[in-house]
């Protein structure tokens, strides 16, 4: 009995650890009026901090007051390297418009000029993958008021969407 009764106890404690969860969203939209294809990505502060510390060797204490001076940089390196984007079948690279903390996550805005029509979108998104392989990458589209996303994961790193 006693077994059972301490059986029952520790699996009751094991409910209450934090269950790590590992995704990222990315939002693209197609803006008509600036001719631009606007994207919003955020990730985990600590799971970026951990692929860019290990991937270049850095030491970025993100959002401290002992942040690398370099943190842009390498966000962009990290990201140029993990998400890639084709619009109308062509590859395009895109503009890092900055970053924003908000508690625990870290948003990318990432912007792509000269766009003056949507019909299909292409991503590549293994941002993560290599060190989190339960990572997920949602993607979620609007372009000409149409709505459509992806569900990306390591094994399945790549997707269409046509408009």
């Amino acid at each position: 009995m006693k077994k059972i009764l301490f059986l029952l106890i520790g699996v009751s404690f094991l409910s209450f650890i934090d269950h790590k969860y590992y995704i990222a969203l990315t939002e693209i939209e197609h803006n008509k009026e600036s001719e631009s294809v606007q994207m919003i990505m955020n990730v985990f502060v600590d799971d970026i901090e951990d692929a860019i510390n290990k991937d270049y060797d850095a030491d970025l204490q993100l959002n401290t007051k002992l942040e690398a001076k370099n943190t842009d940089q390498l966000f962009f390196k990290y990201l140029n390297e993990h998400f890639k984007i084709l619009i109308n079948n062509k590859a395009y690279s895109y503009n890092f418009i900055g970053k924003e903390y908000d508690g625990d996550i870290v948003y990318f805005y990432l912007e792509i000029d000269n766009i003056i029509e949507v019909k299909s979108i292409e991503v590549k998104n293994d941002v993560l993958t290599q060190h989190f392989p339960d990572q997920q990458n949602l993607i979620k589209s609007k372009i000409n008021g149409e709505r459509k996303s992806l569900f990306l994961t390591k094994k399945n790193d790549k997707g269409l969407l046509k408009f």
